[in-house]
């Protein structure tokens, strides 16, 4: 297992960086910060089961074909192959978890 120590902060959008906190084949927990409203994490859709936990902030997520607002403390499964992303509302963090790990984020 790995830490945050090991792993550099990654800008992956104007507004938006992500960085792994932990990781393990079979799990990874990532950091994604939010710096600005209209900050956007694009629309994408990965093999990957992900959990999304609101630790700060609020977006607006798109799941599939639905949107919903999410704040401090929301937290929910996205499964594999759903298309989604978010805008940011108000500057904060997600921590979401994969399974297995996202080995492009390595």
């Amino acid at each position: 297992m790995t830490g945050t120590p090991n792993h550099p902060v990654v800008q992956t959008g104007e507004g938006v960086t992500r960085q792994v906190l932990a990781d393990h084949p079979e799990m990874m927990v990532v950091a994604f910060r939010f710096s600005a409203e209209g900050a956007i994490g694009a629309l994408h859709d990965h093999p990957h089961v992900q959990s999304t936990y609101v630790e700060s902030g609020r977006f607006e997520f798109t799941l599939g074909d639905k949107k919903r607002v999410v704040g401090p403390g929301d937290s929910f499964v996205i499964p594999s192959g759903q298309t989604h992303g978010c805008v940011c509302l108000a500057p904060g963090t997600l921590i979401d978890s994969f399974t297995p790990r996202r080995d492009d984020f390595l």
